[in-house]
């Protein structure tokens, strides 16, 4: 069940303004609690994602999301338990009460030069300290649908509590916009 990964090195950003000419370096909106050395990770950046990643942000942008995925070191007990027979390359869950708005959300995506970023090594994520400007934009119109070409299986539950073990798995976890889950501990 693993996929390829050597896609060509493309990053993006997504975003639900179509009208950004310039990505110009600011701080996160919402400081994350860094490990000691990369607190510069809160300051001004522009973030960008990899091209076999971007399905993590083809979601309205305050929309708490949990992303699994196998990894070399994935155990068939864990790909069982949490993609219960599924094919797609990653299984992303959201809460119940999103999924009329990720129906509706339409999303830009810009594609960025790679030439001033670097590469966080963590889950495809790219920043930038220059000031960059997009190649191109591509207007994304259905999401579920953006989702599924791209080996997606969209899941959704009343919350994503039941979900907080799946960190303790031997798949890689990603929960996004995790502030805004209902019942998550903040």
């Amino acid at each position: 069940m693993l996929y390829n990964r050597s896609m060509t090195n493309r990053l993006f950003h997504f975003s639900e303004d179509g009208r950004i000419d310039l990505f110009v370096p600011r701080p996160v909106q919402v400081p994350s609690q860094r490990r000691p050395g990369y607190e510069w990770l809160n300051g001004p950046l522009v973030w960008a994602i990899d091209q076999w990643h971007q399905p993590m942000y083809l979601f309205p942008r305050d929309c708490p999301r949990i992303l699994l995925w196998p990894t070399s070191h994935s155990t068939d007990e864990d790909i069982t338990r949490y993609f219960a027979g599924s094919s797609a390359r990653i299984v992303a869950y959201t809460e119940r009460n999103w999924l009329l708005r990720i129906a509706q959300t339409a999303l830009y995506r810009y594609e960025l030069p790679s030439q001033t970023f670097e590469s966080l090594n963590d889950a495809g994520m790219w920043v930038s300290r220059a000031t960059v400007k997009p190649i191109q934009r591509e207007t994304i119109r259905h999401l579920p649908e953006a989702l599924q070409q791209a080996g997606v299986e969209l899941r959704a539950l009343d919350n994503l509590l039941p979900l907080k073990s799946a960190w303790d798995s031997s798949l890689h976890v990603s929960g996004i916009r995790l502030r805004n889950a209902l019942g998550w501990a903040r």
